[in-house]
């Protein structure tokens, strides 16, 4: 490649900086040409397996793999990690410098003085020491003395060390071989979102800048493929917030090396943490370092994107705010994989089994785990965008706002939190893991024939792309190659039935549970239409002819707009209100000819999805009714919360929430294989526990929080929907079996559920003995009330 070439692609990238309004200075132009010549490369093809060429087992090709090695360890071409993009890092000393700047810095000095302070005072009027004691000054010193090896301490608990280059080839290496080996088809790029990223990290890099990666959030190993691909194509890896349970021995030490920053999950009232915490991360921030956190808090057990959990990105918002640092770039991160590594912990763990310990050195060292071929990665970006400009935008659109003030800075913060959400989603690649899984699980019967699954696959990925989605490349595979590759890959998730008394391949789920993993993935993309359905469906399970089954336009937005509102804490919808966003939906419906609205403003299926057996609005109503089950559920287990009796002014009947929960899904185990019950998903704690937070937000149900002998809550239904009883019986009157009823219209009609009065029976009968049992006070409450009771018993120094 010539460098006359070279020259013009440097050329066109300094014109396009031009056009962005940016000055652009070309401070190193020889790591600049360096770039240029891998996104030269890197453009022949539109999409690229970065590890198509590596050697994946030692046994297979034993000179391609160590001179692989050898290659690693010599620092050769991009191995050597020598010419990337950013702020300098992998220096001797680096981390000990930040350290510095952190404890020295004014506000980590003032909350140690605080403290100090605070301290002192509490301990004067203690002894009561007179206030020219020179002992109060001795002691202060003695405290802050204190305070500052508490406050090195948690800085070198969560500091990482990225000192050395070395280091980070090891660990480079070392994750290579296991994205190669256990993602067999490879770790698939778009490069010209790339080139784009790589176009931004070198304005970032002139201004002194920051990248934030906020990537989608599913495995363990999100991090290790990021972090690979920052190494593997030239930009400044990023210093990544991880949770503290993964500082384990050996590879806790390695990550750090590699830019883990390890936080306590809860940092409470601890204000010298907070702190520490908060101006390391300003600090880097200021420096120019690239940052990676997870909008979502936590890995999502469900497939589908979680509700933004905003600690970390509220740190950078409020460091931008106090003009800490000028700017910074915001990076969109969608992760797909064929198959995670976790799906059967996610499944147990969402089922009520206690959650096992972390144990990544267990993922890098298991060599029965390496042996899988688990399919391929797909990584997209989001188009990086400027923080400053879109707090800018907000104050514009918003009008004057006060960012000194903590409830308009939560409207902004949590505005960022959904458009980063928004925007995963909307660059989320649909793999075939999630084709398949979809189609099976959306369709009625036991199983499906290899020919109708192939098919309904074929339209589900035309359907996706027409809503503007990305389905993950076939390249020169056929959809029944896919499938065939798909259906080998989850053999421990989807059974085939063949044989010589079999006329045609039949697939089945074995594990429809862990299945739904992969579905979630795709319900953002047909949450509205789902949600049509399923109220649509409150007339069409009755049966009878077509004027039966069709519902008028202002009564369907009403149940939609219940709906929605139900499940907002589980479901991201598009932007726009309720209204409009139905009038797209079903208008979206209508084209595709699911349903038809007449002239007098009627809404039914239509004469096509009649006469082909309802099968893209059944496949709309599966995507939903798992969650609707769940809500359902969720309502129905507040009657446990029933008091033995009802008196007028009687207090309400407080239980343990864990206890409370861990109930729940008692019952909903024992509805689903009594047949009340369609899914056994509908029982998984997540959602059952936004199904909660949500009746709380309503204020069907009461909740404490309390925080000895350790933190713990309490819950009780609130009394404007406490059950009513008759003869000590539990009745399905009242607002909350009014509630129950209202969901119960939308759930999947099933035998056991045709008879509204006999579930009633059946299903209060055992929520009655359920809460039979929430008299029994437990440890937390018993030892809440022996404290309250001590209180009250001890006279207080005012008194006496």
């Amino acid at each position: 490649m010539g460098d006359s070439k070279t020259e013009k692609r440097i050329q066109e990238l300094v014109e396009e900086y031009k056009k962005s309004g940016e000055d652009y200075t070309v401070d190193n132009p020889r790591a600049l040409k360096i770039h240029v010549k891998r996104d030269l490369t890197f453009n022949e093809k539109e999409h690229r397996n970065v590890v198509e060429k590596e050697p994946r087992r030692i046994r297979e090709d034993p000179v391609a793999f160590m001179l692989n090695l050898g290659l690693y360890y010599q620092g050769t071409g991009w191995r050597g990690y020598n010419d990337y993009i950013g702020t300098k890092i992998l220096y001797p000393n680096c981390s000990n410098k930040i350290k510095q700047v952190v404890l020295d810095s004014k506000k980590v000095q003032e909350i140690i003085t605080q403290l100090a302070d605070r301290q002192t005072k509490i301990l004067v009027a203690q002894k009561k020491w007179k206030s020219n004691d020179k002992r109060i000054e001795k002691q202060r010193k003695a405290l802050r003395k204190e305070l500052e090896v508490v406050a090195k301490a948690i800085a070198e608990k969560a500091i990482a060390t990225v000192d050395s280059v070395r280091t980070l080839r090891f660990f480079a290496f070392v994750v290579n071989n296991i994205l190669v080996r256990l993602y067999h088809q490879g770790v698939h790029i778009r490069e010209s979102e790339w080139v784009e990223l790589k176009r931004v990290a070198l304005l970032a890099q002139e201004k002194k800048q920051s990248l934030i990666f906020l990537p989608s959030h599913k495995s363990h190993i999100d991090y290790l493929v990021v972090s690979y691909l920052m190494y593997r194509l030239g930009i400044q890896i990023p210093h990544i917030v991880a949770g503290d349970n993964l500082d384990m021995p050996i590879v806790g030490k390695l990550l750090k090396s590699c830019g883990a920053i390890f936080i306590r999950r809860e940092w409470g009232n601890d204000e010298l943490y907070k702190t520490v915490l908060e101006e390391y991360m300003a600090t880097l921030l200021s420096q120019g370092m690239n940052f990676e956190c997870f909008v979502e808090g936590t890995r999502s057990r469900l497939g589908k994107l979680l509700q933004p959990k905003l600690g970390v990105v509220k740190i950078i918002l409020d460091a931008l705010i106090d003009e800490r640092f000028s700017d910074c770039h915001i990076v969109p991160i969608s992760l797909g994989y064929d198959k995670i590594i976790e799906t059967s912990s996610y499944a147990t763990e969402l089922l009520g089994t206690p959650k096992e310990k972390e144990s990544l050195w267990g993922i890098l060292t298991n060599t029965r785990l390496l042996q899988l071929k688990w399919g391929r990665v797909d990584v997209r970006l989001g188009k990086p965008y400027s923080l400053k400009d879109w707090l800018d935008d907000q104050v514009k659109m918003r009008g004057p706002m006060d960012l000194a003030d903590p409830g308009q800075k939560s409207i902004l913060l949590k505005s960022l939190g959904y458009r980063v959400l928004a925007d995963i989603n909307a660059i989320s690649v649909v793999m075939p893991s999630a084709l398949v899984g979809t189609v099976i699980l959306t369709l009625r019967g036991r199983g499906v024939g290899r020919s109708e699954l192939i098919r309904r696959v074929d339209w589900l990925k035309k359907i996706i792309e027409i809503k503007g989605g990305q389905v993950s490349e076939f390249h020169d595979m056929s959809t029944a190659e896919i499938v065939d590759k798909t259906v080998v890959i989850h053999k421990d998730l989807i059974g085939e039935r063949k044989g010589k008394d079999i006329v045609e391949p039949t697939f089945y789920p074995i594990a429809a549970f862990e299945l739904s993993y992969y579905r979630n993935q795709v319900i953002h993309l047909f949450v509205e239409e789902a949600i049509v359905c399923a109220a649509l469906y409150s007339v069409v399970k009755k049966g009878g002819g077509k004027p039966l089954q069709r519902m008028q336009y202002a009564d369907l937005l009403d149940e939609i707009s219940f709906l929605s509102s139900l499940l907002k804490l589980d479901m991201i919808y598009r932007p726009g209100g309720v209204e409009s966003n139905t009038r797209r939906t079903i208008q979206w419906l209508a084209d595709n000819n699911v349903i038809e609205v007449s002239d007098d403003g009627w809404v039914g299926l239509s004469d096509l999805e009649r006469s082909c057996g309802r099968e893209n609005y059944d496949f709309l109503c599966f995507m939903i009714w798992p969650f609707i089950e769940s809500y359902w559920l969720a309502a129905v287990s507040l009657f446990t919360l029933a008091p033995p009796s009802v008196v007028a002014g009687q207090d309400p009947i407080w239980v343990d929430s864990k206890l409370f929960a861990n109930r729940t899904q008692s019952l909903g185990k024992t509805l689903y294989y009594q047949g009340d019950l369609s899914y056994l998903e509908a029982v998984n704690k997540e959602t059952l526990s936004n199904a909660f937070v949500r009746y709380e937000e309503q204020g069907i149900m009461l909740k404490k929080r309390h925080s000895s002998p350790k933190p713990w809550s309490e819950v009780a239904v609130s009394p404007a929907y406490t059950p009513e009883r008759q003869n000590g019986i539990l009745m399905p009157r009242g607002h909350l079996w009014e509630l129950v009823d209202h969901i119960g219209r939308f759930r999947r009609e099933g035998k056991n559920r045709r008879d509204n009065g006999t579930v009633s029976t059946r299903v209060l009968r055992m929520a009655d003995i359920l809460g039979e049992d929430n008299a029994i006070p437990t440890a937390n409450q018993k030892a809440t009330a022996k404290k309250n009771s001590v209180a009250e018993s001890t006279p207080s120094k005012a008194k006496i």
